[in-house]
């Protein structure tokens, strides 16, 4: 079941992206930081300085993701390895 959302405007996603950098600077990790709205929409997208490049698709898929699934993608990814057997999948 969905849940509603409210939708970010781009002063929303840049407040977002600030505290993001913030965050980083504080960590001395650059990153790149990806905001979507309500639809899972990019609304904007910060590539630090010294940030991978290879991680720009990275953060925009795992933005998407996060509202796709309704949780943090750490939370997705323990939720998945607590029931990686239950998938009909082999587990190495």
């Amino acid at each position: 079941m969905t849940r509603p959302a409210l939708s970010l405007d781009l002063a929303d996603a840049r407040r977002i992206i600030a505290a993001g950098e913030l965050k980083a600077i504080e960590m001395g990790i650059p990153y790149n930081i990806a905001v979507t709205d309500a639809g899972g929409g990019l609304v904007a997208h910060a590539r630090m300085d010294g940030a991978w490049l290879g991680s720009v698709d990275i953060a925009i898929n795992k933005a998407w993701t996060a509202r796709a699934f309704d949780m943090s993608t750490d939370d997705l990814a323990r939720l998945t390895q607590h029931h990686r057997g239950d998938c009909n999948h082999e587990v190495d």
